[in-house]
Formats: structure tokens, C-alpha cells, sequence
């Protein structure tokens, strides 16, 4: 329950901040949330320490071979606390910062649904749930990183940092399914025992690129380091947390976690050694440059990180402590440089480090944090960043094997040194001396005094752990330095004084020449007359989004709507296309059909029947009702045939899917430019002609392929478990809501998805409601006797589906059919029953609660359980829980059926009324 309690806490939390009104209510829940955490995660901290790992674990997907599994090590103990106890202090920020934002609610439940995602990937026990997780994290940052939209660049900084990290996840999720195969489990645990087998495997190569892309495109590694800085458009509160212990930091906890796996071999030394090193440098050395406050801190972030990946690609085990020992002093300064970079931005109207000078006068306690903090950040003596960058000193000179990199490794540490120091000495010389402000819109003074105390208790922390690191971190960092090696840990001291040694002398000279490098500048007024660098990466990133959008706008006028016939044929090439190639590389043996004489059976008729209504259908001379009454006829047929063919659950659903058909293409007829019938040259017609044979005869050979060939059927399978495993004789039904439960699942959320989509893009259109309806008395009159017979006949299909031909599916459609026909005679969207949205969001809650429903009794995903309990009066009834998943479908059904249709027939003012 413990880790239950973790995992869902910020999600329940997030539910319902976002129901909130009150900001203060929202603040409230959402410190009280992480305080809980840090007091949940500090009681079961010595059991952890002590090496022990929690585990809870549920059936989710047994055929993929995927659990429901949280996990907790000391690793995930170290950044579950760090995401928690770091929240807790943003979200007290965020409070003052943020105040009087109509949107604090909003802003509160996003960044408790972000905590949850980033303690899901922290937490997750299975390789499923941690891809998963992964995604959410990139959504939620997108939001929390537009959460001021307006404002000049936060969308695009959200746009490159989603299209970066989504595109991280996809080679996650790559590398997630062959990394489970290789290992032959995705069970976590199983994997991280594994090494060997993973590093013999022939694919190994394939995975470390996969995971490679993933981490470096999360924690801005070059050559991805370009979105970090555009993110700084977000509120500061947001760059506090995601830019210094939960997002960024999501790609080194993986490097961390999967070390035992992936690592000692050359490919991850040089690649991630290369990758860590170049980010380093370029980090830094930016950072010098920056006249953003936070976009100074935001490279800076960026060189620390390739500081962390470098110590990764060391492949050393004290390398690892050392990794580990930065990832926590790196959290803690650069988080309280954030917020005082927040408060000097909240006090002084902007953040430009040519106007905000000379601060220290008016601000003085947010001057002495700050300097402490930044110097931390540049790793000054009796601080903590002193202590891992001096152990990163070490490990440059301790290399073995590699002599060009022997040699280079401490040569990059100096120079990273250096250019630390460097940014350090600006943010601390440019905003708290150096002259006197300029050009500000208010007088600069102090914050509100809790708006400094989470900077002042993070800078104790950056004091405390810099004077006694033994006493306060060691045993947390042992105990998560011992789960990422995945073995013993190596002899270390976290001692302050080492006596005079070649480290110390690399800080000394790095101190030195950072200070130097700063001072040749004319103390920063140089560097305020330098040009900004750009973001490295960012214009080819640019450059490839605008020659996609040029693509498609090219396309766009090539297939618009109004060139039906062009679409048509574009169609039928891909298809040609796509099949005539196989038959090009390949032998292939044509099965010519044997004809023989016999008695022709009603089916066949019938399918000739719908053959000759199609060609009529695709006449080129007929008017476009015509054509829809065509296909409605060819979709009759199709019906009557499947009836013939005993198939009348699908003889049902074809019926109505043919209706709800016609229905929309009518409305959709409503929006199609009327223009007059174009002459078009032979050599046109001779074009599409072929194309049309083309197409038409390679589908018909494929059709006559497939039913030539004898799969091996699953049917009787179906047939024979269809009562004593799900509870019905309907084996469609039983086969849709029960044994393929988790792909209808999947079907009817695409179709909400589907149906949202239309509904928005419609929304665009400017067009009035339909009002050809509304002059006629016969069918409001019709409707009003017809609707109840249709509600009835829809439940009574839906009752007997289980059993007899129905079912939700069929239910719904008919019931929408009633609806729509409702809403036209009215003439208004605003029907009483019709109400797409709420349809969707009941079926799909309703779906998702039913298929969740069996975890909580132990049992997988979706398991469903039937019975037939003895009622008063109604004796013995037939129950099956998969009756409430069927509704659920039921009511997706209705209302995606309801938005596609009425989003054609009513125009934006009366869809927003």
C-alpha cells in the first residue's frame, strides 16, 4: 500500500485540484501532497538503505508478458525524494510567486499529474510501465512549459521540448520491446540480472542507440541540448523543478538504472563519454554568454548534466558515487538559483542581466543565498559542489586504457571548471553589483519572506552538506550508489580535506582561471556588448519543422477537398504501389479461381445485386444524392448478404453503420463547393482508368488469395468457452467485450479520439446551423413518436447481446441514429439528449473503470466474472460484469456517432452555445 500510496497520491491530488476554483485550496493540497510524500518516503527509508527493494505487482498484460509493477530501491528512493521534497518547496514558492493567477488551480494540478508521471518512471518496475511513463512526463512538461501561452515564445519552447523528448520516447519504446526480448522478460528486476546476456545479444548495438536517443533527447545532451534553453519560457517555478531534479534529470536516472545492463562495453564508453564531454564544454561556454538570467542557469544546467553523463561514460565504479553525489548537490543549488533568479525577475520587472545591477543594496538577503548558491554551483571550498566537482577531478586523471582520452578527459574538466567559475562569478557580479540598475519598471526589494525560505532551506542544505557530507548524504548516497553498480560499492571518502593532491590543484586553477576569464571581460561589460549565441541546434530543428509545414501545405493544395478525384487516385497508387512491389523482388504463383457450374445460392445474388448498384454509384453522371441513395443500396446488399450468410450480429451493425452513413455524407454534401462538371482530356480518362483496373483487380486477387488459403482457425475456441469462460452463446458479443476485451478497449477510444478531432477542426468553420429542417412540423412529429421505440429497441438489443444478436455496439448506433434525427428537428445542437461529450467521457470512464476493476481483486487487466444469482420475482437472472464494459462501449458509440454527425450539421455559434 506504501507504494500505492506514492504512486497515485499526486494523481488523485491533480483530479481534483483541477476541479478547484480557490487557488489557496489547490496550494494547499498540492504542499500537503508532497509533504506527505517526503514523510512517506522518510519512514520507509531504512529498510531501503539497508538494501531491501518494495515491490507490488498486478496482471496487466500477460500476453505481452507486461505487470502492473512499482519497484523501490535505494536509486528510486534517492530521486522519488529528491522529486517530492523539492515539489513540496516549489509548490510554497509557486504560492507567492503565482499570486493572484486566476490559473493556480490549473497550474497546481499540472505540476502534481508531472510529479506522478516522474515518480511513475522512478517507481516503475516493468519496462512497460516505465516507457509509458516516460511519455507522460514529456506531456506534462509540454503543459506546464505552455502554461503561459500568451506570452512571446512559451508555445514554442513547449513545441520543441514535446518534439524532442516525444521523439525520445518513440526510441524508448524501440528500445524497451527489444531490451525485454534480449533479456527475456520485461520484468525489471529480471532485466537489470541480465547484463550479460543483453550485451551478448546481437541487437545490443540496436538497444544502446535506441536508449541512447531517449536519454540524451530528456536530460539536453548535444545534440538535443537546444530545447532546454527555450523551455526557460516557462513560469520560474516550473523551470525550478523541471530543470533541476525531475525532468532533466529523468535520462541520468535511466543511464544510472540501466547501468548494470547496458554498460562495459566500448560502445557506451566512447558514445556516452563523447556525447557527456561535449555537452559539458558547450554548455558552459554558452552560459558565459547569456544575457537571460535564466537562460544563463538553463546552460549552465545543460554543462552540469554532460557533467553527470561524462561520469556515466567513465564506466568506473567511483565514477558512478561521484554521478550519483552531483545528481544530488546539483539539484539542490541550481534549484534555489532558479527561485532567486524568479525572485529577482518577480521584483524587478524582467531579467536581463544588462538592466538588473546593483541589486544588492535593495535585496540583501536574496543577494547572500543567492552568491552561496552560485557559489556551489562553481564549486568553491565547504560547499557541496566543491566536493563532487572535485571528485570529477579525480575520475578525469584516474582513466586507464584510453590514452587519447586519458589525456583529454582532464584537459575538458579544467576547462568546464573554468567556464563554471566563470558563469558563476557573472550571475553573482552582474545582478548584485556592477553599477546600478537600468531601465527598470519598479524599484527592486525583497520578496515576501516565504518566498525566500525555500532558497534559504536548499542553500543550508548546499551548507551543510559542504561541511559535514558524511553525516548528512552518506548513507543515503552509498545506499543508491550500490543499486545503480548493482554490486559492492568501491573504497570513496567523502572526507572536506584530502590533504594537497592534484585535484585540489585542479580547483585552484579552475577557481583562478574562471575568476580570470570573467575579469579580462571589463567585468561583464564586454560580455553585455557580445551577442547572444544561438541556441546550437535550435535553427536545423527550425529549419526541419518548417520544410514539414512547407510539405504539407504542398500536399494540401495537391489533395485538397475539392479534388475528390486526385485523393482517389493518389489512393489507388499507394496501393498499387505498395503490392506491386512484392511482386517485383519476388516469385509469386497465381492461383487461377475454377469455375464450374452449380446452383446459384441467395447470397450470391444478393452480392451481385450490391456489384451493379456500386457501378451506378460510381457513374459519372448522376447527381451526388443519387449516388449516396447507390451506396446506401450497396450497403443493403452488403447487409442482406451477411443475414444469408448467417452473420446477423454483423448484418445488424452493417444496417445501422449504413444509415448513421448516409446520414453524415448528406450533411457533408451541405459543405462541398458547388461546381459545374469539368471537361478532362483522354489521356486523363485513360489514367485513371488504368488506375481503377489496377486497383480493382489487385484487390479482387488478393481477396481471391486469402480465402484460398487455410489459416489455422481459433472459432471453435471461441465456440467452445464462449459459456463456461464469459457467461453468453453470443461468441461475437463474447469475443468483443470479453476475450478481445482489451482491443475493443483500444477501438473505441481511437474512435472518441477520431470523433474530438473532427468535431475541432469542424469548430473552425464559420457556417450557421442547418436550417432546412426547421420549417417542416412532419418530422419533429415523427421524431417524437419514433425516439422512444428506437431508446427501447436499443436497450433491448443491448440486454440480449450477450446472448442473442445485439449488443452495445449495435445499441448505440441505433440510439444515436434517434438522437441525431432529434437534434435535426429541432434544429439545434442543444438537444436535450444529446450530448456528445458527456457520452464520450462517461463511456470511455465507464470502459476504463470496468477493465480496472479486476486489479483490485488481484486478477489481470480486464479479467470479467459472471453468474446467475436468484432475484425476488425474477428468479434467476444471467449477470456478466463485461455487461457494464459492453455499455461503456455503448455510450463511446453514441456519442462519437453524435459528434461526427452533428459537427457537419450545426455550424461554431451554435455547437459553442
Amino acid at each position: 500500500m506504501t507504494l500505492l500510496l506514492i504512486a497515485l497520491l499526486p494523481w488523485c491530488v491533480a483530479l481534483v485540484a483541477s476541479r478547484l476554483r480557490s487557488g489557496e485550496i489547490a496550494f494547499w493540497l498540492a504542499f500537503a501532497c508532497c509533504v506527505t510524500l517526503v514523510a512517506t518516503l522518510g519512514a520507509i527509508a531504512p529498510g531501503v538503505w539497508a538494501g531491501g527493494a518494495m515491490r507490488i505487482s498486478a496482471e496487466w498484460l500477460p500476453g505481452l508478458g507486461a505487470a502492473a509493477t512499482l519497484r523501490l530501491d535505494a536509486l528510486a528512493w534517492l530521486f522519488a525524494m529528491l522529486v517530492a521534497a523539492i515539489g513540496a518547496l516549489v509548490m510554497l514558492y509557486a504560492r507567492y510567486y503565482l499570486a493572484g493567477d486566476r490559473q493556480l488551480p490549473r497550474f497546481f494540478a499540472l505540476m502534481c499529474g508531472f510529479m506522478g508521471a516522474m515518480l511513475g518512471v522512478v517507481l516503475a518496475g516493468d519496462l512497460i510501465l516505465l516507457a509509458l511513463c516516460w511519455e507522460l512526463t514529456s506531456v506534462a512538461s509540454f503543459l506546464l512549459i505552455a502554461f503561459n501561452a500568451p506570452e512571446r515564445g512559451a508555445l514554442r519552447g513547449a513545441r520543441a521540448a514535446l518534439t524532442v523528448t516525444g521523439l525520445g520516447g518513440v526510441a524508448l519504446i524501440a528500445a524497451v520491446l527489444m531490451l525485454g526480448r534480449a533479456a527475456g522478460s520485461f520484468d525489471l528486476a529480471e532485466v537489470l540480472a541480465s547484463g550479460a546476456a543483453v550485451r551478448a545479444d546481437p541487437r545490443y548495438p540496436w538497444i544502446l542507440a535506441c536508449f541512447l536517443i531517449a536519454v540524451f533527447s530528456k536530460s539536453a545532451q548535444f545534440p538535443f541540448q537546444f530545447w532546454l534553453a527555450r523551455a526557460m519560457a516557462a513560469p520560474t517555478p516550473v523551470s525550478a523543478y523541471l530543470h533541476s531534479a525531475t525532468l532533466v534529470k529523468a535520462g541520468i536516472f535511466l543511464l544510472l538504472r540501466f547501468y548494470p545492463v547496458l554498460a562495459g562495453s566500448e560502445a557506451w564508453f566512447f558514445t556516452v563519454s563523447a556525447v557527456g564531454a561535449v555537452t559539458l564544454l558547450l554548455g558552459g561556454v554558452a552560459a558565459v554568454f547569456q544575457h537571460d538570467l535564466k537562460g544563463l542557469l538553463a546552460y549552465s544546467t545543460v554543462s552540469h548534466l554532460g557533467l553527470i553523463t561524462l561520469l556515466i561514460g567513465f564506466s568506473a565504479d567511483t565514477a558512478i558515487v561521484a554521478a550519483v553525489f552531483h545528481v544530488i548537490n546539483h539539484a539542490t543549488f541550481k534549484a534555489s538559483l532558479f527561485m532567486a533568479a524568479g525572485i529577482v525577475d518577480h521584483e524587478c520587472g524582467t531579467r536581463d542581466l544588462r538592466k538588473v545591477n546593483g541589486l544588492w543594496r535593495f535585496m540583501p538577503l536574496t543577494g547572500s543565498l543567492a552568491i552561496v548558491a552560485a557559489a556551489a554551483m562553481a564549486g568553491v571550498p565547504l560547499l557541496n559542489g566543491f566536493l563532487s566537482k572535485e571528485m570529477f577531478f579525480d575520475e578525469s586523471l584516474a582513466l586507464e586504457g584510453h590514452d587519447p582520452i586519458a589525456l583529454l578527459a582532464p584537459l575538458a574538466a579544467l576547462v568546464a571548471g573554468a567556464a563554471g567559475v566563470a558563469y558563476s562569478s557573472r550571475f553573482v557580479h552582474d545582478v548584485f553589483f556592477n553599477g546600478e540598475p537600468v531601465g527598470l519598471t519598479r524599484t527592486p526589494h525583497e520578496p515576501p519572506l516565504w518566498m525566500a525560505v525555500p532558497v534559504g532551506i536548499l542553500v543550508a542544505i548546499c551548507l551543510l552538506v559542504g561541511l559535514m557530507p558524511e553525516p548528512v548524504v552518506g548513507v543515503a548516497l552509498a545506499a543508491a550508489a550500490r543499486a545503480a553498480l548493482g554490486g559492492a560499492l568501491p573504497a570513496y571518502s567523502l572526507a572536506v580535506w584530502h590533504g594537497f593532491n592534484l585535484p585540489l590543484a585542479m580547483s585552484t586553477f579552475a577557481l583562478v582561471a574562471g575568476v580570470a576569464v570573467y575579469a579580462a571581460h571589463g567585468r561583464g561589460r564586454r560580455l553585455h556588448r557580445r551577442p547572444t549565441p544561438v541556441a546550437i541546434g535550435y535553427e536545423a530543428f527550425e529549419c526541419l519543422l518548417l520544410a514539414l509545414a512547407r510539405c504539407g501545405q504542398t500536399l494540401t493544395r495537391q489533395l485538397r477537398g475539392d479534388h475528390m478525384r486526385l485523393q482517389m487516385a493518389a489512393l489507388a497508387l499507394v496501393a498499387v504501389v505498395a503490392a506491386g512491389v512484392p511482386l517485383l523482388l519476388g516469385p509469386v504463383a497465381v492461383t487461377l479461381p475454377a469455375i464450374s457450374a452449380g446452383a446459384v445460392s441467395g447470397g450470391e445474388i444478393i452480392w451481385l445485386v450490391g456489384a451493379v448498384f456500386a457501378l451506378g454509384a460510381v457513374s459519372g453522371k448522376v447527381r451526388p444524392v443519387t449516388v449516396l441513395l447507390f451506396l446506401g443500396a450497396v450497403g443493403l446488399s452488403v447487409s442482406m448478404a451477411f443475414a444469408a450468410l448467417s452473420a446477423p450480429d454483423l448484418a445488424l451493425t452493417q444496417l445501422f453503420v449504413e444509415v448513421a452513413t448516409v446520414l453524415l455524407l448528406m450533411l457533408a454534401l451541405e459543405r462541398m463547393p458547388v461546381e459545374p462538371l469539368r471537361q478532362r482530356s483522354l489521356g486523363a480518362h485513360i489514367r485513371y482508368i488504368a488506375l481503377a483496373l489496377a486497383g480493382g483487380g489487385g484487390c479482387g486477387w488478393l481477396a481471391w488469395e486469402a480465402m484460398q488459403r487455410k489459416p489455422t482457425t481459433i472459432s471453435d475456441f471461441h465456440l467452445l468457452h464462449a459459456v463456461d469462460g464469459a457467461g453468453g452463446t453470443n461468441a461475437v458479443n463474447v469475443i468483443i467485450v470479453d476475450f478481445r476485451g482489451f482491443d475493443t478497449l483500444g477501438e473505441v477510444t481511437v474512435l472518441a479520439a477520431a470523433a474530438l478531432i473532427v468535431w475541432s477542426f469542424l469548430a473552425r468553420e464559420r457556417s450557421g446551423a442547418i436550417t432546412r429542417f426547421r420549417g417542416s412540423f412532419m418530422l419533429p412529429l415523427a421524431v417524437r413518436v419514433l425516439m422512444p421505440s428506437a431508446a427501447l429497441v436499443a436497450v433491448h438489443l443491448y440486454l440480449r447481446g450477450h446472448n442473442l444478436p445485439g449488443g452495445g455496439f449495435v445499441a448505440g448506433l441505433l440510439l444515436a441514429i434517434g438522437l441525431v434525427l432529434e437534434a435535426l428537428a429541432l434544429g439545434s445542437w442543444r438537444s436535450p439528449h444529446a450530448k456528445p461529450v458527456r457520452w464520450l467521457a462517461g463511456g470511455l470512464g465507464l470502459a476504463l473503470a470496468t477493465s480496472g476493476a479486476s486489479l483490485a481483486f488481484g486478477f489481470p487487466f480486464l479479467t470479467s466474472t459472471f453468474g446467475h444469482p436468484v432475484l425476488p420475482l425474477l428468479g434467476e437472472l444471467p449477470l456478466a460484469s463485461a455487461a457494464a464494459f459492453d455499455l461503456g462501449v455503448l455510450a463511446v458509440v453514441v456519442g462519437a456517432t453524435l459528434m461526427l454527425i452533428l459537427a457537419f450539421a450545426f455550424g461554431r455559434e451554435e455547437r459553442s452555445g
